[in-house]
């Protein structure tokens, strides 16, 4: 089900505001200091940094804090100033830092994984910090003594993890596509349950914990929303990179997804419409339009003394149909295609020019990125890439 045609961005862009220049090596994660002009980022190049804006109007590490091993993640708490930081060697480290971020703090080191720490949230409520790494492990710790309290194995590393605090459900996703519900208890979990539907393995997760939704990026280029509130089961897909999604962030008080991928796509999805699920794709030995045999069909081949045709799906309807029945295209961005897609001819006759109306804006961030982050109270959006670049933009003629 890939995209095939993009269509034209929406005349709406967000305002770059700053570069953050400085780091050696890939930036893989950063997030935006609440009430300052202040980022805090972690790099391959194994270093910790703070940058605060000076009177120049440009952005100075006030922090600059080398770690043993390169950064591979972060989780920053603005209320407690914790930063726990995940490293290539499997380690966490926490510290605080200081009111005027001048300095920080080294509280606890503990070995989280074998490996590579992928992810980490830090869960104010429970005082756990929650963990995915290579090593095919999720894990959760006490924050106040580093005491390990439990894990689960995934079927592969994970790069999706996000908490919902009043239900205490952790959401894994992992490489293999799938997404694992895991129960947390003090020092037990469960399994409530998992659910594919990517075809590539799962590379960021967003829960909005006000409608219960579940999103999912992938690299197979898509997003899925995973409807576990109301609608239990219903899950629609988003079409809208030419690239892997690489990190998803949203906004809650205006309803807007924002995702972001390797492409330099910055996509913003009105997610405050009646979506409409993507059909299942139906099985046929013959074209459901004109009847005419597929490929494989040697028995109507033979009867009919005709050349099996190539078989394709309409995207609206999910027929089995051939060429000739859907030389059609169109998006349809209520069932998530905002690029052009194949469509059986009668299904394009009966789509409407208000429901070709697009449902996101598309935006060029001219860095492959590989991580977002989105302050809602001031509208600005970071960007972070492989190009060691950090970009801040204001989203609030996007995001409004």
């Amino acid at each position: 089900m890939a995209a095939e045609t993009q269509p034209k961005a929406l005349t709406r862009k967000p305002l770059l505001l700053n570069k953050v220049e400085g780091s050696q090596d890939v930036v893989n994660m950063a997030a935006i200091v609440p009430k300052e002009d202040g980022v805090i980022s972690v790099s391959e190049d194994r270093t910790v940094r703070v940058w605060l804006k000076r009177d120049s109007g440009q952005y100075w590490p006030s922090i600059y804090h080398a770690m043993p091993s390169p950064c591979s993640c972060m989780s920053f708490n603005p209320e407690t100033r914790r930063l726990s930081i995940g490293l290539d060697n499997g380690t966490i480290s926490e510290f605080i830092l200081s009111e005027d971020y001048n300095k920080m703090t080294l509280v606890k080191s503990y070995q989280a994984h074998q490996s590579r720490v992928i992810m980490i949230l830090f869960v104010l409520e429970m005082e756990w910090v929650l963990s995915t790494g290579q090593d095919k492990h999720f894990t959760w710790h006490c924050s106040e003594s580093g005491q390990r309290l439990g894990g689960y194995r995934t079927n592969a590393g994970a790069c999706g993890l996000q908490f919902d605090v009043e239900t205490r459900h952790v959401f894994v996703g992992d490489h293999s596509g799938q997404v694992t519900i895991l129960k947390l208890e003090q020092e037990s979990c469960s399994l409530v349950t998992t659910f594919k539907g990517h075809t590539g393995g799962v590379t960021a997760l967003c829960w909005d914990p006000i409608q219960r939704v579940l999103f999912s990026g992938s690299s197979d280029h898509s997003i899925i929303m995973w409807d576990i509130g109301g609608r239990k089961g219903t899950a629609i897909e988003l079409q809208g990179h030419n690239d892997k999604v690489q990190s998803l962030s949203y906004a809650h008080h205006t309803r807007q997804l924002i995702s972001c991928g390797a492409d330099g796509g910055i996509v913003v999805w009105n997610m405050d419409v009646e979506r409409q699920e993507t059909p299942e794709w139906l099985d046929s030995d013959s074209c459901q339009k004109c009847d005419q045999p597929f490929f494989w069909n040697f028995k109507q081949m033979w009867d009919s003394k005709k050349i099996g045709l190539r078989q394709h799906h309409c995207r609206k309807c999910g027929k089995a149909v051939c060429g000739k029945c859907s030389s059609k295209r169109s998006s349809i961005p209520l069932m998530g295609f905002e690029f052009e897609v194949r469509v059986c001819d009668s299904c394009h006759e009966s789509i409407t020019d208000e429901e070709r109306a697009p449902t996101a804006t598309f935006h060029d961030s001219k860095h492959n990125i590989v991580h977002v982050h989105f302050d809602a109270t001031r509208g600005w959006l970071l960007t972070s890439g492989t190009d060691k670049v950090i970009k801040l933009w204001d989203m609030t003629p996007v995001v409004s």
